[in-house]
């Protein structure tokens, strides 16, 4: 698995975590703003950055088998590309739709498989990822890419300051002053095998998606149902295919974006799925912001450090809990107590998922 924030690789982008650092500052590109942007993609100005994002991830992969299935995540794809066309510089507008990334993917890496986008707001690579898994679990696919990556542009950033959904500082996540989201470029990609194909590998497997769920509430067009029945059946739903009870779960990685609204709906979840024992919950968008579609791709293959690590992240922009965090969000580094987590994402439209993460195997 790859994965690129503006906190660098993975290793770098878990590094950082761990010590509470943030890659939240100025954005700088002709436009203004607050956000986690990829400083190395400030150089390309005359094509798409989504481009030179996805060449970070895609570098230096191993081989995969031709037939691998492609599925891939975005919400606007090189949109920058659209800005410039409006703008009547010399350029094409076709990189902005999902299914583009689909086949640059695929054609990049010479595979041979259909594959599809997944274009379902900020819980795509989320739901990506679970139907790569489904794909396998099935007897679909053996191999499975999961490539995800969204940008930084002026489009984006000046829609969600319409929505009045950004904070005019560094977003803080479960925090009582909380005041909006911080943006955040990113990408990941994510192989995912079948039994046949793991017991050949020549490296160990980093973990397994032991379960998944997705729901949609279908309550309003970008807030979240308060009583949280959408998250609430994701989880669910991805706890009964992994058949573990909730008290297995050692720590949530939340979708926690610092809105008003969906930190509470989360914890209301949360407590609804496993009760008021004191489980570690935790976000990364005050260190890495939301990068949107990539979110879940990215979240996911940092949870899975934590399971090797043993580490949970400290919530990076959480100065005051907000009532109903205390006890389950810190901004101090944390021990994981079980080798299983639960990631979330949820989204415009009230699209929920969930996965269930694990150690692969012997290594439970």
């Amino acid at each position: 698995m790859r994965i690129f924030t503006a906190l660098g690789d993975l290793q770098n982008t878990f590094s950082a975590l761990i010590t509470g650092q943030t890659g939240i500052s100025r954005v700088t590109r002709g436009f203004t703003g607050i956000g986690a942007t990829i400083h190395i993609l400030n150089a390309f100005q005359n094509s798409s950055r989504i481009n030179p994002l996805i060449d970070l991830v895609l570098s230096n992969l191993p081989v995969l088998p031709a037939d691998t299935l492609t599925i891939t995540a975005s919400t606007k794809a090189g949109i920058d590309d659209l800005e410039r066309y409006v703008r009547q510089k010399k350029t094409s507008a076709c990189k902005t739709l999902p299914q583009w990334l689909t086949s640059h993917v695929r054609n990049r890496l010479g595979l041979n498989q259909p594959g599809f986008a997944v274009s379902a707001a900020c819980a795509s690579s989320t739901i990506a990822l679970a139907q790569g898994a489904k794909a396998i679990a099935s007897g679909r696919a053996q191999s499975v890419l999961v490539v995800c990556a969204d940008i930084v542009s002026e489009f984006v950033l000046r829609g969600f300051d319409a929505l009045k959904a950004l904070d005019r500082r560094a977003c803080r996540p479960f925090d009582q002053n909380r005041a909006g989201l911080s943006l955040g470029e990113g990408a990941a990609a994510v192989h995912l095998v079948g039994e046949k194909i793991a017991g050949k590998a020549q490296s160990p497997m980093a973990g397994e998606v032991m379960g998944w769920g997705v729901a949609c509430d279908a309550v309003h067009i970008t807030a979240p149902a308060r009583d949280a029945r959408g998250l609430i059946k994701a989880i669910n739903c991805a706890l009964d295919r992994a058949g573990l009870p909730s008290r297995d779960v050692g720590a949530v990685n939340a979708h926690g974006t610092g809105t008003v609204y969906n930190d509470a709906m989360e914890l209301t979840a949360f407590k609804a799925v496993f009760g008021d024992r004191p489980l570690p919950v935790y976000s990364i968008k005050g260190a890495v912001g939301h990068t949107m579609a990539a979110a879940g791709a990215v979240e996911a293959a940092l949870g899975l450090m934590s399971l090797h690590t043993g580490l949970i992240p400290p919530t990076v922009g959480l100065e005051h809990p907000d009532n109903g965090a205390l006890g389950y969000v810190s901004s101090e580094l944390q021990v994981l107590p079980r080798k299983v987590m639960v990631t979330t994402n949820s989204g415009f439209g009230g699209i929920n998922a969930a996965l269930v993460l694990g150690l692969a195997g012997s290594e439970q």
